[in-house]
């Protein structure tokens, strides 16, 4: 059968200045598509609600070490096996770290797909920096841009990208210090276990987080039939199934059960989980995300798909 997919090659580590190059040509396309993005979903808003110093509840999150034991709110955290502190509302900025998995994986795109994972990471990344700036929030990129407050820190994010592009996995976060927003974008197909080894620290050290899955819908429906090959891109291991198929139900079963154990796993840490596939509208995660950082939950759509 004709292709249904296909993987940008993973550059040698000698040509690695090359495929740098490359993405940053991607960059400013990207940029454009965020602002219009940005603007679409930022009609009508009026501004987001902030966690600090003051007299009105914000929310309720886990409590971090070396917070002051004062700021706990023993009610809350009696209901189950977490301690959480209660946050009010303030009027300052608050530093809120994106950033975007450019694992090899992120580079599939299918003919039932829009964008390439890649593209669709880039533009959901910029796109926030665009509405987060808008509304005063300091913005950072562990490793690629110290938080900025300013009406252009989506350019300079963009900018800062196309000379330091962003690696795959996840990032270095030793320079975070204290409680902040992270948002977290990538494909997240490792296992469940596995990715919860690498975050659960972070949510230890008072990081809010938000995590963005991006999926080709080709990896959901699994639309192969007859003699197909498969890659993994991280490693190059193929396998060869004589009919596809076959194995259609098993392998969504699988794929959906590592979707659910993650989301759950990440909402018992307080984090938030958005699922959102490249043939849909890139506002849709914009918005479902953007809903969480407003601490509007009730309001954000599962999956992001409004």
């Amino acid at each position: 059968m004709a292709s249904i997919g296909q993987i940008v090659e993973q550059t040698p580590g000698r040509d690695a200045l090359t495929r740098a190059r490359q993405r940053a040509v991607l960059v400013p396309d990207c940029m454009v598509e965020a602002k219009r993005i940005a603007n679409t979903v930022i009609a009508g808003w009026h501004g987001r609600r902030k966690r600090g110093i003051g007299e009105n509840f914000w929310q309720f999150r886990p409590y971090a070490d070396g917070e002051s034991l004062s700021r706990i709110d023993w009610r809350r955290s009696a209901r189950d096996d977490h301690t959480y502190v209660r946050d009010r509302e303030w009027e300052a900025a608050h530093t809120i770290w994106l950033w975007a998995d450019m694992s090899p994986s992120m580079m599939y795109k299918s003919t039932l797909g829009q964008v390439s994972k890649e593209s669709r990471a880039l533009v959901l990344m910029l796109a926030l920096a665009e509405i987060l700036a808008r509304s005063g929030e300091r913005i950072g990129c562990p490793g690629v841009m110290d938080p900025i407050s300013a009406r252009n820190a989506a350019e300079r994010l963009a900018t800062a990208l196309m000379h330091t592009p962003l690696s795959g996995g996840l990032p270095d976060t030793k320079m975070i210090r204290g409680a902040s927003d992270i948002v977290l974008i990538g494909d997240f197909l490792d296992s469940a276990d596995e990715v919860m080894a690498r975050l659960s620290p972070l949510a230890r050290r008072g990081l809010r987080g938000h995590v963005v899955e991006i999926a080709d819908p080709a990896e959901e429906a699994f639309p192969y039939s007859g003699r197909t090959e498969f890659t993994d891109p991280e490693t190059g291991e193929k396998l060869v199934a004589g009919r596809a198929e076959t194995i259609r139900e098993d392998y969504r079963r699988a794929y959906f059960a590592r979707r659910e154990n993650l989301g759950e796993s990440l909402r018992h840490l307080g984090w938030n989980f958005v699922s959102h596939r490249t043939d849909h509208l890139a506002s849709e995660a914009l918005v479902a995300v953007h809903m969480y950082l407003s601490g509007m939950p009730g309001r954000a759509t599962h999956g992001g798909q409004l």
